[in-house]
């Protein structure tokens, strides 16, 4: 061979990090089983089929082995630390002597490699694969030289659908390895498999998911299994590629291969090493007899076998055949024979609910799991996480009313009329900010409506303007359990960021503090303005709520009265006098509060040139709205204004003008009565004698009626407006002195109340659904929604220092107002499912829509429009590092009242619930632990005052669960403490619930917080920020950030740019120590 010495010589001297591998070897010819000299120590640098020979590091070059047609020798024994390069020209041996035996195995490996035998059967596996893309891609390419006719005739690439069942995952597999083979005789692999996807249509490779790290054996067994979920473009034609990697070091091993680049494998030198690959197509593994295939897995020349994979078809809840398989491997955490043996299972879900949910439910992502159970059982678990299409129409929904109330609070102000200077002054003043605040609403409206992309807000966007009323990383949390001789369970678990108001910041507190200060200042305004209390503002909103509801409905049903009259039909007119009478009674009685008669006079009072009888001043008190001292007036008064001007005020001219709307109804009632009963008798004279006359009286009745009631419903009416007018203007008042008490800050915490309630709102709206979806078929629990209610238990992780006590204080006072809402169900009309949302911001329904023939499964009260009360309660447990600087130097009262605090509502409503439900709407399966013991428990755990104390998380969450309640779980933006603690609650259900073998329970809780996805992670750590998800691969997309494992060394908390240290010795306790502690153990710092 010819080649350049001076070339040659000039590579051998490039730097160390140029050579694929270097080191000393003491090197000599063999002729046969002779060396023809003692063998001498030489540094050796190998680049590509070049290994050039040195007598130091720093000497010229003595001598280059060109690596063709040649192969390596391994000595096997144990001792033996040489090789020998053989070499097919028939020239000596080359006889090389490590110094240790794993510096020889790495020296025999990189030689190989190094081959130009191995680098030519490299280029022709590369060959094959361009040769079978481009025979797949023929019949497309043809496709362009053929008539248009002839093309339209072929239609669309067609695939062979796998979809089985709707809403199901499309596909599911589990996989085990074989016969491994380690580059090294003596090591233990620890693999992982790298599942990636060839889609027919693109031909490209795109990486998907990987399983859990296998420790310590060469038959690795994994328990976390690959899915698809409904709408992933799978079909028979899909390609699988499996890859097994070995990873040298696990305790620096994040699963890394998400993040990489879609062609790029990972390098070895960041601790792991390529074993082995094979393929599959999708149609082979669902179209084999017993649905299994093991597959061989050869080097990525496609020369050397390293081993087996075997991938077996799941199907969740399908009965299996009877035979057994029996596994046992020996890895330590791996000793148990685990049989593969499932019964049958009920249907969770129907496909009648599938429309419904799916418009609220979107973007699926799955894994699964298969864990042994204590009696050598599998179990299998599905894992589901989704996003909800409810972060953003509910926010646009809350908004839209906000805006419409805003804007008749504004017109009703403009309507008071003529004030006096000062008033007039502070009206405009209030319009102007109330304007403003108007047209910010407006505007987020308007922003929130060119919205697109993904349906939730990521983390990195918390604090933007445009979306401060979009929850954080609302998703549902799903866990589907399918075990032998137990009915399959799902676990559902709202995560959600702590609502509260990002972009507007902490600085000041959060809105339990800044609402406790700003009512402070309010009592000392001074004579700018009149005090009222915060009940009295609610029970003035309340009135005027009252009037914009009732009033038309009077309205109505006096004309329907008028009409029924005129028609002369009896029945109708009292079904019509009924109506009218039971909504006038509420709408008399709705004014029947001194809150009114002293806003009238408060309001008297600020008109110009007002004289009173007596001088009467609105007190600047927080009892009843400034209430007066009443003195004696005279009966009777002409009728005057509505609100009376430059004259003298009669207070009890109030009582008067209300009482006129139920003496007028009386005069109607007693009208109606009359004439009926002359009816009566008219008809059974008249009709014995002649039946055409008798219709002839019932024609010239009904005019009589018509006549003789239309001047009481007119009377009914304009009474009913006088009163309207009066109350209007005075509660309009009301709200005025609370505006003008405390611009701008007043509209500035209405503002961030919105906000959180809104993100708050979101995810009791999507928790009520799900929820309501999933006990459809329980009537125990139907029973309990519309005779007690629905209990809604929050888990916070916040800490109460920095701005997270913040964070805290939002939370708490959204959480609280979600008291304030109730939902009702009706039947969908349309095929839109989406919930509708009516009311004001003191009180709010929620109208859930459901198909017909899920309406139907209600019950009766349920169908007819009852309301459903809620029961939020909120329980924090601060667990970072913060909280340990909070509780050493800082205060931990406000997570201690709000624990109590909340504690006595959890109370108020098990008594609720014990009073009107029977015991056995509890579910069977749960009821080996008593509630009142576990609510005393709960008690003593909240007095007690420990640090950290994660057994009040623990009890709540077991005691909602129990109750039927809604899970949510909440940190600072729903990831790492999130996720720690979600997963954590799996695994401990799956232990107590489903016995979870005890062997297994770190290793499951290992699995799954590496396999589980947090769905917010490309837009929380990607420069890119985006956020949204490719349609048709949206788990590769989403795979970026792993959940860590329990004995990584270190947990990178992202969302406050802290290292926690997390002690691996601590996993342990979740197996030597019962019960709550040493679940606590693991969660404190």
């Amino acid at each position: 061979m010819k080649f350049n010495a001076k070339d040659l010589a000039l590579l051998a001297r490039r730097p160390s990090g140029y050579f694929d591998k270097e080191g000393k070897l003491k090197i000599c010819r063999v002729v046969g089983d002779e060396k023809l000299i003692e063998p001498r120590e030489r540094w050796c640098r190998l680049k590509g089929n070049l290994l050039f020979l040195m007598k130091n590091k720093s000497s010229e070059v003595s001598e280059v082995v060109i690596l063709e047609r040649c192969w390596v020798v391994e000595f096997r024994s144990k001792t033996d630390v040489s090789i020998v390069l053989k070499f097919q020209s028939g020239e000596p041996d080359l006889y090389l002597e490590a110094a240790s035996k794993p510096d020889c195995e790495s020296w025999a490996v990189a030689l190989g490699e190094a081959n130009s035998e191995g680098l030519q059967n490299k280029i022709q596996q590369l060959r094959r694969l361009i040769m079978e893309i481009k025979e797949e891609r023929s019949s497309d390419e043809a496709r362009q030289f053929l008539p248009s006719s002839q093309v339209d005739s072929l239609g669309e690439p067609q695939f062979t659908s796998i979809q089985r069942i709707a809403n199901e995952p499309k596909l599911e597999f589990s996989l085990a390895c074989k016969d491994l083979v380690a580059a090294t005789r003596d090591r233990k692999l620890n693999t992982f498999i790298q599942v990636s996807v060839v889609h027919p249509a693109e031909h490209i490779l795109t990486r998907y998911s990987s399983t859990e790290i296998v420790e310590g054996t060469r038959d690795p067994l994994f328990l976390t299994g690959v899915t698809f979920p409904p709408e992933y473009p799978i079909y028979e034609e899909t390609k699988i590629k499996l890859t097994v990697y070995d990873v040298k070091d696990k305790s620096q091993d994040t699963v890394r291969t998400s993040v990489l680049p879609d062609h790029k494998e990972p390098r070895a030198d960041v601790g792991r090493s390529f074993l082995g690959c094979t393929t599959f197509r999708v149609g082979d593994l669902v179209k084999s007899k017993e649905q299994q295939l093991t597959l061989t897995l050869r080097t990525s020349d496609g020369g050397k076998t390293v081993g087996t994979i075997e991938v077996n078809l799941v199907k969740m809840g399908e009965l299996e055949d009877g035979e057994t398989d029996h596994i046992t491997t020996d890895a330590q955490d791996q000793k148990c024979a685990l049989v593969r043996e499932c019964t049958a299972t009920e249907g969770i879900s129907g496909k009648d609910n599938l429309p419904s949910l799916n418009a609220v439910l979107k973007n699926p992502i799955c894994k699964l799991y298969r864990f042994p159970t204590s009696d050598n059982k599998w179990m299998r678990i599905r894992e589901q996480m989704a996003e909800t299409t409810l972060s953003f129409h509910v926010p646009k929904e809350l908004i839209n009313l906000h805006i419409k109330e805003d804007m008749r609070r504004n017109q009703e102000l403009k309507d008071l009329g003529e004030l006096a200077p000062h008033w007039d002054n502070m009206r405009k003043s209030v319009i102007a900010h109330c304007d403003q605040m108007l047209s910010m609403y407006q505007d987020t409206l308007a922003e929130l409506g060119k919205h697109t992309g993904s349906s939730f807000k990521s983390s990195c966007s918390k604090g933007e303007k445009t979306l401060e009323f979009i929850p954080i990383n609302l998703h549902l949390q799903r866990m589907h359990v399918h075990s032998p001789r137990l009915k399959d369970a799902l676990y559902d678990v709202i995560t959600v960021g702590a609502p509260a108001a990002h972009f507007q910041g902490f600085k000041n507190g959060g809105l339990r503090k800044l609402l406790s200060k700003f009512e402070a200042e309010r009592r000392n305004t001074g004579y700018q303005c009149i005090y009222y209390s915060p009940e009295n503002t609610a029970k003035a909103k309340e009135v005027l709520s009252n009037i914009n509801h009732l009033q038309p409905l009077i309205s109505s049903h006096a004309d329907l009265l008028l009409n029924s009259a005129s028609q002369h039909s009896p029945d109708s007119l009292k079904n019509s006098l009924k109506m009218l009478s039971e909504k006038t009674e509420l709408f008399v009685h709705a004014f029947k509060d001194q809150l009114v008669r002293s806003a009238l006079l408060a309001l008297y009072t600020a008109r110009p040139g007002c004289v009173l009888k007596k001088p009467a001043v609105p007190r600047n008190s927080a009892e009843e709205g400034g209430d007066v001292q009443h003195q004696d007036h005279p009966s009777h008064i002409k009728r005057q204004d509505s609100i009376p001007h430059h004259s003298e005020y009669d207070e009890e001219e109030w009582d008067r003008v209300w009482a006129n709307v139920g003496k007028s109804l009386n005069c109607v009632i007693a009208m109606v009565d009359r004439l009926l009963e002359k009816d009566n008798v008219s008809n059974s004279k008249e009709g014995e004698k002649d039946p055409s006359a008798a219709d002839c009286k019932v024609l010239h009745a009904g005019g009589d009626w018509y006549e003789q009631l239309y001047p009481l419903v007119i009377t009914l009416k304009d009474c009913m407006g006088e009163v309207v007018t009066r109350a209007k203007q005075s509660m309009a008042f009301v709200l005025l002195q609370e505006l003008a008490c405390g611009l701008p800050q007043c509209l500035m915490l209405t503002l961030r109340r919105d906000i959180v309630f809104s993100q708050a709102l979101a995810g009791l709206v999507c928790g009520f659904i799900i929820k309501l979806h999933t006990g459809l078929h329980d009537q125990g629990f139907l029973q309990q929604l519309h005779t007690v209610g629905l209990l809604v238990q929050y888990e916070g992780l916040l800490s109460t220092y920095s701005e997270e006590a913040g964070m805290l204080e939002d939370m708490a006072v959204g959480i609280s107002d979600l008291q304030k809402v109730m939902f009702k169900v009706i039947e969908a009309k349309s095929e839109d499912f989406l919930p509708i949302i009516t009311g004001r911001r003191e009180h709010y329904v929620i109208e859930v829509q459901l198909p017909a023939k899920m309406f139907e499964l209600l019950p009766q009260e349920i169908k007819e429009g009852k309301l459903l009360r809620m029961y939020p309660v909120l329980f924090n447990v601060g667990i970072n590092e913060q909280q340990t600087l909070a509780e050493r130097f800082g205060d931990t009262t406000l997570q201690e009242n709000i624990n109590q605090e909340n504690l006595e509502l959890l109370k108020e409503y098990y008594k609720l619930f014990t009073e009107k439900m029977p015991p056995d709407c509890l579910p069977h399966f749960q009821e080996q632990n008593d509630l009142k013991g576990l609510l005393e428990n709960l008690h003593q755990n909240i007095q007690a005052k420990k640090r950290k104390n994660v057994e009040i998380m623990w009890l709540a969450a077991t005691i909602c669960r129990k109750l039927n309640g809604v899970r949510f779980t909440c940190c600072k933006s729903a990831k790492d403490r999130t996720s720690m603690s979600v997963t954590l609650e799996q695994c401990s259900i799956l232990r107590d619930e489903h016995q979870l073998h005890k062997d297994f329970f770190i290793r499951a809780l290992d699995c799954m917080r590496r396999g589980q996805i947090v769905h917010d992670a490309e837009s929380g750590f990607s420069p890119k920020g985006g956020g949204g998800s490719p349609p048709t691969v949206p788990v590769a997309a989403r795979s970026k950030y792993l959940r860590k494992a329990p004995t990584q060394q270190q947990e990178v908390c992202n969302d406050h740019k802290l290292v926690v240290s997390i002690f691996p010795s601590l996993t342990t306790a979740f197996i030597s120590e019962p019960g709550f502690r040493a679940q606590k153990n693991f969660l404190q710092v």
